[in-house]
């Protein structure tokens, strides 16, 4: 008799490591793993016909099904739109099961910490890659630095999803989309809030990508960070409240920002409206129509943002397809939309591709009066374009957890991350068997 089920509600690009974790999991446990998604044919392509598995058609909107298929479930992961953690947060609660997400905790789902703390019930966020990872290994050092007696005075923290260097050689802005385009496109929007030699720090949204942070991880080169939402509710989270400098980020190769940069600047990442005529445009014309005139569209964004003829930006934006006569292909929608769109033509996954994670840490701290600091890097690869480093990163962490759960090792009830020895040691430990593991170095500065 399967004696315990687990509830996966989401099929797409970042389950599959997460599901074929669960499925050998549940073969050696006997467990069930229901896998539910909107589109049929994506929960059977993960589960195929594994004797442990059973794919469903699962629509959270459907009051009926969704509480039946949460109903049946010991422990709900939601790989959903984090818009959507909320109602699966809803239904846990009435139906009285744990759920786990990769997602930031929302001020709605805050809301449910009380009644989940009252039911005994864990809902466990922020538990991927970034953030997840990100916390965990952190943590682990910060902790360990404490209890040697150290005080951190500096942590900064990026983490990227790129191309592996075999990928796509041509392309210039070693990037393609391994996450949610949309997340992608309109990133940093709003202001990055960070804390940076004892002072409070606010970086809006025009000026984020040319305020970038560089970083070196030893092997794989020189990248640049870009300070990522807010920072600094991580202090008091990370039990940091009287350090210095507070950065978490996100981590892009050497190049990137500043041509992202011409797209931000010129309005091309904008959601807030729908665009006209949008049936017949070309590429060209929808860079056009946020240009002064109609001259050739390169010289008018070299001459706007002093950029040469030859440079490094107007190569990435021409290789991207930027300035071509293809047609858009899209009937409406907003700059931001469109962008993706035109994007994605270039930036998709293909056969064969595989993507690649990093993530580095920078920890200062002072012990017996000396000045310190350890930098600490992970990297991982993927196997192809559907069994990415992205989907292995994000989805064992959930895994892992949703496992040790139904074991019974955590203790903590309520609305949480995983910041405690309690969450990160196991997590860690297992994580390290798949090779995911943060390498670090002491260094001088």
């Amino acid at each position: 008799m399967l004696n315990k089920n687990i509830l996966v509600l989401g099929a797409g690009r970042s389950s599959a490591a997460l599901i074929s974790y669960l499925l050998q999991q549940a073969e050696q446990n006997s467990w069930r793993v229901t896998v539910g998604d909107v589109e049929l044919k994506n929960a059977q392509a993960h589960v195929g016909r594994h004797p442990h598995g059973e794919a469903i058609l699962f629509s959270i909107d459907n009051t009926e099904t969704s509480t039946a298929a949460i109903a049946a479930a010991d422990v709900v992961i939601s790989l959903m739109p984090a818009h959507l953690h909320t109602k699966a947060a809803a239904l846990c609660i009435r139906n009285r099961k744990h759920l786990i997400t990769a997602s930031y905790v929302s001020e709605e789902m805050k809301q449910f910490d009380s009644e989940a703390k009252q039911l005994g019930l864990l809902f466990l966020n922020e538990c991927g890659l970034d953030p997840g990872i990100d916390h965990m290994s952190a943590m682990q050092v910060v902790d360990r630095i404490k209890e040697a007696g150290g005080q951190v005075t500096s942590f900064e923290s990026f983490t990227g999803g790129l191309i592996a260097p075999d990928t796509d050689p041509e392309n210039p802005w070693r990037y393609k989309f391994t996450w949610n385009p949309r997340n992608v496109v309109v990133a940093g929007q709003g202001t990055a809030k960070l804390l940076q030699d004892g002072k409070y720090r606010y970086i809006p949204y025009q000026q984020l990508f040319t305020r970038t942070t560089p970083v070196v991880v030893p092997g794989f080169g020189a990248f640049d960070g870009y300070a990522n939402r807010d920072s600094l509710k991580y202090l008091e989270t990370y039990r940091l409240q009287h350090i210095q400098t507070m950065v978490r980020g996100t981590l892009r190769n050497k190049g990137f920002c500043s041509a992202w940069n011409v797209l931000v600047q010129l309005g091309c990442c904008d959601e807030s409206y729908i665009m006209e005529n949008i049936g017949s445009m070309t590429h060209r014309e929808f860079l056009q129509s946020f240009l002064p005139t109609n001259e050739p569209a390169e010289k008018i964004v070299a001459g706007l943002f002093n950029l040469k003829a030859d440079g490094e930006e107007l190569k990435r934006l021409v290789w991207s397809g930027l300035f071509s006569s293809e047609k858009i292909g899209l009937s409406e929608g907003s700059p931001a939309r469109i962008l993706e769109h035109i994007l994605n033509k270039r930036w998709k996954l293909q056969p064969g591709d595989k993507d690649f994670i990093v993530m580095w840490h920078r920890f200062r701290y002072t012990l017996a009066d000396k000045q310190k600091c350890v930098e600490a890097y992970l990297t991982a690869t993927g196997t192809d374009e559907v069994q990415t480093a992205m989907a292995k990163t994000v989805g064992l962490p959930l895994g892992i957890a949703a496992k040790l759960l139904l074991q019974n090792r955590f203790r903590t009830v309520g609305v949480t991350i995983p910041v405690t020895s309690e969450f990160y040691t196991p997590i860690l430990e297992e994580l390290s068997l798949h090779g995911i593991v943060l390498q670090e170095q002491e260094v001088t500065y």
